[in-house]
């Protein structure tokens, strides 16, 4: 049986697939109330698909998790970086990402998972928790259009 996160996170991974393929330079350029643009909330998740790949690699080797940190001076201090990045650069970057750590969470054993998940790394696991948000708030975004 396929793990619950495996199946989440291919159908969220799907459907920033999609979403990439069919948004255009105007739409990657498109800017957020809260200032950041399309293409920036994509390189956005490739860093954050990046790190967790990072941290799982860690979590197996240590078997234990990575120091907790504060989310949102990190996002802050990342976004010069992420405006930086070519639109269609980020939305490439946002797809490999995705592909790579759900390979990775997909190779895991039962007895793995439940190791990552009792550590309170949940979010390792469900990497479509947060693809999801930032892809609904795209959608969000290009719907008014």
């Amino acid at each position: 049986m396929t793990a619950p996160f495996v199946v989440e996170n291919t159908k969220e991974r799907n459907r920033l697939k999609d979403l990439v393929g069919r948004l255009s330079d105007a739409q990657l350029t498109r800017t957020f109330d809260y200032g950041w643009t399309v293409a920036a909330a994509l390189a956005h998740l490739a860093f954050w698909d990046h790190r967790s790949f990072i941290a799982l690699q860690k979590i197996k080797a240590t078997h234990k998790a990575p120091e907790p940190f504060d989310f949102d001076t990190i996002n802050d201090a990342l976004l010069p970086l992420c405006m930086a990045i070519a639109p269609h650069e980020a939305a490439r970057l946002a797809i490999a990402a995705a592909e790579k750590v759900d390979k990775d969470l997909e190779s895991l054993t039962p007895e793995q998972a439940a190791a990552v998940e009792a550590m309170g790394e949940r979010s390792r696991l469900y990497r479509c928790v947060h693809r999801k948000m930032h892809l609904d708030e795209i959608d969000q975004l290009i719907a008014k259009e």
